[in-house]
């Protein structure tokens, strides 16, 4: 994705506009299944929250203070919004802490919390999952390592989380945040683009079959997790069980959009699955609604890039990273 600039004088104008509540809106609701009804009200549209940014990942809700935080992961920064005081910059650095130069996309990229409060960040730059070591509301750049290695390979750049209510965390680990952004990267050591659980220090692998895996997160109960993978060839999510032992079973496609990814910008990326289990999947065209079974239920078309969304504490509104922009639907009353 092609970087893009933002002016002082475009800065100054989001931020206005962000203040002032004057939203403009993007893209539209297609409605492919009455389930949708019951989701996403007929007068839902995309606005435009904020804007500028080079590229848009990580979106989270923190309830505590209202706000929504997100990833521009080339600049190294999380940045946070809220209706009352717009946009402001939440932490620098966020991914890479290190003062010697390196190329890539070296910030943090899916961002989520612990059981207790704690964020949770996918760190390129330090090619890591770790946990911020100051609370949510007071955010400073002292980190804590939850998962660096592989049976002592490094990661190559930890993407995106979700963490059990036990507190493991299961991340993947594709190569986007490497110099290159390629398996041919020097710098690769762990032998796959992994599926990999962090648990009492440790990172344990659990999936080495996919190409490009990337936004992670399990379905109610727990039991199944589902993989969006970011393979222009292989545009899938993949669901896969877990045996009592946290073994992985019954790997299987959940939904295939590869000819979709053919046609329209985006590949399957970042996600969210509500209280019922409806999936908010960004994927080719914007972001796909799906019941748990794989019906798509309707889309938000969106005509940039998607890489990830995020659900308000009461899942009544949706928050979206589309490239330079990150956009808010208002789902229901």
């Amino acid at each position: 994705m092609k970087p893009r600039l933002l002016s002082a004088l475009a800065l100054l104008t989001v931020l206005t506009a962000c203040k002032n509540n004057e939203m403009r809106t993007i893209g539209s609701i297609e409605r492919i299944d009455p389930a949708l009804d019951a989701i996403i009200s007929a007068s839902a549209k995309p606005e435009i929250i904020a804007e500028g940014f080079e590229w848009s990942e990580g979106p989270l809700w923190l309830e505590e203070t209202k706000t929504l935080i997100f990833s521009d992961v080339p600049k190294n920064i999380i940045h946070q919004w809220s209706e009352e005081k717009g946009l402001s910059v939440y932490l620098t650095p966020s991914g890479y802490t290190s003062s010697v130069p390196r190329g890539g996309e070296m910030g943090s990229n899916g961002l989520t919390l612990t059981p207790d409060g704690k964020l949770v960040l996918c760190q390129h730059g330090d090619r890591r999952v770790a946990y911020m070591n100051a609370p949510v509301n007071d955010p400073k750049p002292d980190f804590i390592t939850i998962a660096d290695n592989i049976d002592g390979k490094k990661l190559s750049s930890p993407n995106d989380a979700v963490v059990r209510s036990n507190g493991d965390v299961f991340f993947t680990d594709p190569p986007y945040g490497l110099p290159s952004q390629s398996d041919e990267d020097p710098a690769k050591e762990a032998p796959h683009n992994g599926v990999y659980k962090a648990s009492n220090g440790k990172a344990t692998l659990l999936v080495d079959s996919l190409t490009r895996p990337n936004g992670i997160a399990f379905l109610p109960g727990e039991k199944t997790f589902i993989v969006a993978n970011s393979d222009s060839k292989k545009a899938i999510w993949y669901a896969f069980d877990l045996a009592e032992n946290d073994s992985v079973t019954n790997a299987r496609i959940f939904y295939d959009a590869t000819e979709d990814a053919k046609k329209e910008r985006g590949l399957p990326d970042g996600f969210k699955v509500d209280k019922q289990g409806n999936i908010f999947a960004s994927g080719p065209g914007g972001v796909w609604i799906f019941n748990q079974q794989g019906k798509v239920l309707g889309k938000i078309k969106i005509p940039e890039a998607t890489s990830n969304c995020a659900l308000s504490a009461d899942e009544k509104t949706l928050y979206l990273t589309a490239d330079m922009y990150v956009l808010r639907v208002k789902l229901r009353d």
